[in-house]
């Protein structure tokens, strides 16, 4: 039996990423898990509204997100930390412009530059609502056809009730291939 335990946000684990905008010159970062899907050609970047790097990205319009793995956890977890209000945060991560003048994490094995069409404001969170320019995919994730194989790139996740990194699991199944009702 369930048991009924409150409004609570229940749809995690989610993937960990790390934003990045240009601060004049140089790239600002931080880490975010609040990212989502709302369409197959927009994606949704939700920040506490007091975060720094907020108003870049409003000033701006564009935003890079980088997919953290393993190797980049230690500095993605530290860039979340502290603020970029106190601390420069753009010599955290090496990293190359984008074609769409954004920063790029060159350790990340995924990125996404992205242009900022909407914001949704909610009682103290920035919802960026983005549509993507570009995808940079390191080549060994990349499967015989050209698409992305996350069974190498393997994004770390983030579980936020327990505050805890996950690492994503194995293959159980390709998805529509289960034809037969399970109940008959």
């Amino acid at each position: 039996m369930k048991k009924n335990i409150g409004s609570q946000l229940a749809l995690y684990p989610t993937p960990v990423t790390i934003i990045g905008a240009i601060n004049g010159e140089k790239p600002t970062w931080t880490l975010v898990a609040h990212v989502g899907i709302i369409g197959h050609d927009r994606v949704l970047i939700s920040l506490a509204s007091n975060h720094f790097i907020n108003g870049i990205i409003k000033n701006t319009n564009k935003l890079s997100i980088n997919i953290v793995d393993e190797k980049i956890l230690p500095e993605a977890d530290y860039s979340g930390s502290v603020s970029g209000i106190k601390v420069d945060k753009s010599n955290l991560f090496e990293y190359e412009i984008g074609d769409a003048g954004t920063p790029i994490i060159n350790k990340s094995p995924l990125t996404m530059e992205c242009t900022v069409i909407d914001i949704y404001n909610s009682p103290n969170f920035e919802s960026f609502i983005c549509t993507i320019d570009n995808t940079y995919v390191e080549e060994e994730h990349l499967n015989e056809k050209g698409k992305i194989n996350y069974n190498t790139l393997k994004p770390v996740l983030f579980e936020f009730p327990t505050y805890e990194y996950l690492k994503t699991g194995n293959i159980i199944g390709k998805c529509l291939s289960f034809k037969k009702n399970p109940n008959e």
